[in-house]
């Protein structure tokens, strides 16, 4: 028997401990794995979602770029998606996941088992941010990341580039189509002589010098100060952070990863471990909001038909034990 054959037969057995058996629980609830489990529970799968703690976008006040729900808060997209599944009867369980043994069985911490035949996982990614003062504490706020996401709210006002990432520079390259105002601060990561006629042809400044932190007054960002004590004013930072998948669990289910570090996936979502799909930022860190949902919905889809695959040659292999004739054709 392959590894896979004896993976499919542990999945499809029963829980042994007269819980119900689920045909998919979902760890993670946010975009991608909310609207994984709404798209299962209404082609009427039995799933349960587990999930705890605050979105990766929870600092931010709103989100932006996701058609009908731009300008809304990260909390209530989450408390939207949880009532919506709640209505659909969906057990939804505020826990962490300590692990998930062979024939996915989910154990919860201080919780129950959960016995699943397959097995979603959306636990997004976490930010790594520089150690600069100030960084952590306006993050999302008027520090921030994506000019997709944000930058258009502070579009032609003074804004900054940190340079503590490799791809800084292009993130400064990029951000100048948002505001003819831009700095940006190499810190302590010299700039390449192209890096630097770039940025100068996009009509970019560049601040040099060791940066000490991120002035903050009256709950506002005023500006970067240098360890000289130079203070170059500023509304708003954007810096980019150093991602790192949220995949122990993953790891344990002994998913394939590239180079990078990353869960390999198919379109849907499908990681090469039988049973296991993988979406949103655990497995993408560039998707948002709007792109983890899609993310989610195909991987459900995806699901639908595998289960349906395995119960149809179920369903034939008994019937065949029973020894019933196959039929030409159905009678109407």
């Amino acid at each position: 028997m392959s590894d896979t054959q004896d993976v499919r037969q542990r999945a499809a057995g029963g829980s042994g401990t007269g819980e119900p058996v689920y045909d998919v629980v979902v760890v993670g609830a946010g975009a991608a794995g909310l609207n994984a489990a709404l798209l299962l529970t209404r082609a009427r799968r039995r799933v349960a979602v587990v999930g705890a703690g605050r979105p990766r976008n929870a600092p931010a006040s709103h989100m932006h770029g996701f058609l009908s729900r731009d300008g809304m808060s990260p909390t209530a997209l989450v408390e939207a998606g949880r009532a919506e599944l709640a209505g659909y009867g969906v057990p939804l369980f505020d826990n962490h996941v300590d692990h998930i043994a062979p024939g996915f069985f989910v154990h919860l911490s201080g919780g129950p088992v959960l016995k699943a035949r397959r097995v979603v996982v959306a636990t997004g990614l976490r930010d790594g941010l520089p150690g600069i003062p100030g960084v952590q504490e306006r993050w999302g706020r008027d520090v921030l990341h994506c000019p997709f996401c944000h930058a258009y709210e502070v579009a032609d006002r003074p804004l900054g580039v940190l340079g503590t990432h490799p791809g800084a520079p292009q993130h400064a390259l990029l951000l100048a189509q948002w505001s003819p105002d831009l700095v940006y601060f190499p810190h302590t990561r010299p700039l390449s002589g192209q890096d630097r006629e770039k940025l100068s042809a996009r009509g970019v400044r560049i601040a040099e010098g060791e940066v000490k932190r991120v002035v903050v007054d009256n709950d506002r960002l005023h500006g970067v100060e240098f360890t000289n004590g130079r203070v170059v004013a500023r509304d708003a930072v954007f810096v980019i952070p150093h991602m790192s998948p949220n995949d122990t669990l993953l790891d344990g289910l002994g998913c394939e990863k590239d180079d990078n570090g990353w869960v390999v996936t198919d379109r849907s979502g499908r990681t090469s471990a039988f049973g296991v799909w993988a979406v949103g930022n655990v497995a993408d860190p560039r998707a948002l909001v709007a792109t983890a949902a899609g993310m989610g919905a195909a991987a459900a889809f995806a699901i639908v038909h595998d289960l349906l695959e395995e119960e149809v040659e179920r369903a034939v292999e008994e019937h065949r034990t029973a020894g019933r004739p196959a039929p030409e054709g159905a009678a109407v």
